[in-house]
């Protein structure tokens, strides 16, 4: 009888690192080319295919996890940095419609400097995904892991100077105020998302040496 296959969960989790890298840029093209909110139709179905590919991945670590017999960490752990990795997809979607619902006109430079550390901050975390497998061994996983914190850090200052931005600028329109005072709440949601799967990175490595 053959060698039963062992399921890779590294691989996942660096399929799940690359799709948010994927959709951080459908982000960046939809803002890049944005003509009307109506016109985000086909890019919004574009997102959600990368985020429902997230979702069948998952779907296959929950399947395998529960009858591992020795995963690589606890299984706990292995679910949760599942969750983090596809919540990143789920908060980049989000973005987009979004700005497809609230009929924005326009796209601000501070949209496209925060969608800019966006993809970033998904790529930080696809860099150091690359590198967990070997988190035992490897002398760049905690720098790497901290390259991702300092990408939220910088996304916390560019909030304040964003929201600044809206209220000083834009005082006599409380519509657009509103719109996108709540779009950048979302966009900051997406790094934060990033730094969370970071620290459940960190947290493995800390647990497992």
């Amino acid at each position: 009888m053959g060698k039963k296959h062992k399921y890779d969960y590294f691989s996942a989790y660096e399929e799940l690192s690359d799709l948010a890298v994927q959709e951080a840029s459908v982000l960046i093209r939809a803002m890049d080319d944005f003509t009307d909110a109506a016109a985000l139709r086909p890019v919004l179905d574009e997102a959600h295919e990368l985020e429902h590919g997230g979702d069948m991945i998952n779907h296959a670590i929950y399947k395998h996890v529960g009858g591992d017999f020795m995963p690589p960490f606890d299984r706990e752990d292995i679910v949760a940095l599942a969750q983090a990795l596809d919540n990143i997809l789920d908060e980049i979607e989000d973005v987009l419609q979004f700005l497809y619902m609230y009929d924005v006109h326009q796209i601000p430079d501070d949209a496209k400097r925060f969608a800019t550390l966006i993809r970033k901050s998904c790529k930080a975390v696809d860099v150091a995904m690359e590198d967990f497998r070997n988190f035992k061994r490897s002398k760049n996983f905690k720098q790497l892991v901290i390259e991702v914190s300092d990408y939220e850090d910088e996304a916390d200052t560019l909030y304040v100077e964003v929201i600044r931005n809206l209220h000083v600028n834009h005082a006599d329109e409380p519509i657009h105020v509103v719109k996108w005072s709540r779009l950048y709440d979302h966009m900051e949601s997406c790094t934060d998302a990033c730094e969370h799967a970071a620290d459940l990175m960190s947290t493995i490595l800390l647990k497992n040496m």
